[in-house]
């Protein structure tokens, strides 16, 4: 008993809606319902892509129901919503009591569903929602006809967004390049010439594709348009590509700058080659990992300035272990450059083992805080990620922090000087060994907040300092041993020419060729680009 209740209940509601939806012939054309349902598949198509263009607020349930099969036909022109043991008659909007004998499923195929789906698409852009809009216009990108120009225009007239507006201006020029009207195609193709969309190039490509002597387009002043557009679109996707080149190349070299610095400072003050130096950026980039740890397990609603607290703990934890390193090890090798070498690699050894012991072999993976996901779209298809952006910040101010620490310290000034003539810095009352710890910890130092950066960009392991530290000393050899400016230069310098190398010959062969190139260029200028003024005394 209850079970019949519940069935009447729902039937009567079934009626009602369909009564509220579908009220008689007024919004939906009656003649396009009927080609709709006893239609042949070319009608049925044309029929779904008129109803979409009018955009009744009943059509969306009207492909629902067909997608869901509760559209039947009865007789030679009577088309049924049909819910179980009720009915309505389309057409008309009234309920039908009782069912048809003679009722049949309208036939709908895959190539009528994929219609369908595009033409609900075009439902959906008048969303207010702005994903529900851009998932629609991505969806008729690939399946718009010209029966829902209408719909196009109406939702182009209405649109602020920006990205929508331009996705729907080339899907409305991608409908309109398959028009008999020789004017809508050049049109069409006018507009794809303002676009730098890589998807364009496609679609005029096509216009000029040529099978056997017949071109694809037969009109000569349509195909010499789309010539003339495939240029335009070409240059704007050179100068997008340029654009990711020279990003991707300053970013890299911003990297290269933050793993050079401290070299250049403890490699141009002392002659010593630290080996470790690498694995003084994995220190940097651990604690970090600490530092994010400590974040999400005492303050998750602060999770997001973790990464202003881990800068300083980087710079804290590298600099102790250089200074350590500097006082136990280097400070009895100085003026031995083959003996430092051997000990800052076995030190390395050390490090990367002692890493492997506290926090496994596997790499750990540090989260970036939320203002740092994402990126910026400078061009379509070239995503300039902040991540990336903030580095090349980060490196910028580091850098300035330097230049004022060299030239407006006290420490500065000592440093320079030891750096120029120790001797000479010495008999005037320069603690040469108290900078030189202070130095090689200031390297070390600005070395960990290499790898803070570095952990925002990828996961940190064991191994992260070895794929810098040769990279490094060719930054520091190449600008001038003790050269702020050369170091600068340089690392941005083979940041650029090694991306522009990537594209052409690969990654491989564009090191090997970097790296034919500082030995020739040491060869010929063994001072590097910039190299030291002054009264020196020693090499």
């Amino acid at each position: 008993m209850l079970l019949l209740i519940a069935r009447m209940v729902r039937a009567c509601l079934f009626v009602a809606v369909g009564l509220a939806s579908l009220p008689a012939t007024a919004a939906l054309d009656a003649a396009l319902v009927h080609e709709l349902a006893f239609g042949e598949s070319d009608a049925k198509i044309k029929a779904i892509g008129t109803l979409a263009a009018n955009a009744a607020p009943e059509t969306a349930a009207l492909f629902q129901a067909l997608l869901d099969g509760n559209l039947q036909i009865a007789g030679q022109d009577q088309v049924l919503l049909v819910n179980g043991d009720t009915a309505i008659d389309v057409a008309t909007g009234k309920a039908v009591k009782p069912l048809p004998h003679d009722r049949d499923d309208v036939v709908v195929n895959n190539r009528i569903r994929k219609q369908i789906d595009t033409a609900m698409a075009t439902l959906r852009l008048s969303a207010a929602d702005r994903a529900v809009r851009l998932g629609a216009v991505k969806q008729l990108q690939t399946g718009a006809t010209e029966e829902m120009l209408p719909a196009i225009d109406r939702a182009l007239e209405k649109e602020t967004d920006a990205e929508i507006k331009e996705l729907l201006s080339l899907t409305r020029a991608s409908v309109q390049l398959t028009s008999k009207d020789k004017a809508a195609r050049i049109a069409a193709i006018h507009a794809f010439s303002e676009s730098n969309n890589p998807s364009t190039k496609t679609l005029l490509l096509g216009v000029l594709e040529k099978s056997g002597d017949a071109y694809a387009e037969p009109d000569a002043e349509v195909r010499a348009e789309a010539e003339k557009a495939l240029r335009a679109v070409d240059s704007k996707l050179a100068t997008g590509d340029m654009i990711g080149r020279v990003f991707s190349g300053v970013s890299l070299g911003s990297i290269l700058l933050l793993a050079a610095l401290g070299l250049a400072i403890t490699y141009g003050l002392m002659g010593v080659i630290n080996m470790a130096h690498g694995e003084l950026i994995m220190v940097g980039a651990y604690a970090t990992y600490i530092v994010q740890n400590q974040f999400r397990k005492y303050a998750p609603g602060a999770f997001d300035a973790y990464l202003l607290c881990a800068v300083p703990v980087a710079f804290a934890a590298s600099a102790l272990v250089g200074m350590a390193l500097e006082r136990s090890v280097i400070r009895f090798l100085y003026g031995r450059p083959l003996e430092t070498l051997l000990a800052t690699w076995g030190i390395s050894l050390f490090l990367i083992q002692t890493v492997r012991t506290i926090f496994g072999a596997q790499n750990v993976q540090v989260e970036n805080p939320s203002w740092m996901s994402g990126g910026i779209e400078a061009v379509t298809g070239i995503v300039l990620p902040w991540n990336r952006i903030v580095i090349i910040g980060f490196a910028g101010l580091v850098l300035l922090a330097m230049w004022l620490l060299l030239t407006r310290t006290r420490l500065g000034l000592f440093v320079r000087a030891v750096t120029q003539n120790r001797a000479m810095a010495s008999c005037n009352g320069v603690p040469t060994r108290r900078v030189d710890t202070l130095a090689f910890g200031l390297g070390s130092g600005i070395a960990g907040l290499a790898g803070c950066a570095l952990s925002q960009i990828g996961n940190v392991g064991p191994d992260l300092g070895q794929s810098y530290i040769v990279d490094s000393f060719m930054v520091v050899v190449l600008g001038g041993v003790g050269q702020l400016a050369g170091t600068v230069y340089a690392a941005l310098g083979l940041g650029i020419v090694n991306k522009f190398l990537e594209a052409w010959s690969g990654a491989v062969l564009a090191k090997i060729a970097v790296l034919v190139f500082i030995i020739v260029f040491i060869q010929k200028r063994p001072q590097g680009l910039f190299a030291l003024r002054g009264r020196t005394a020693e090499a």
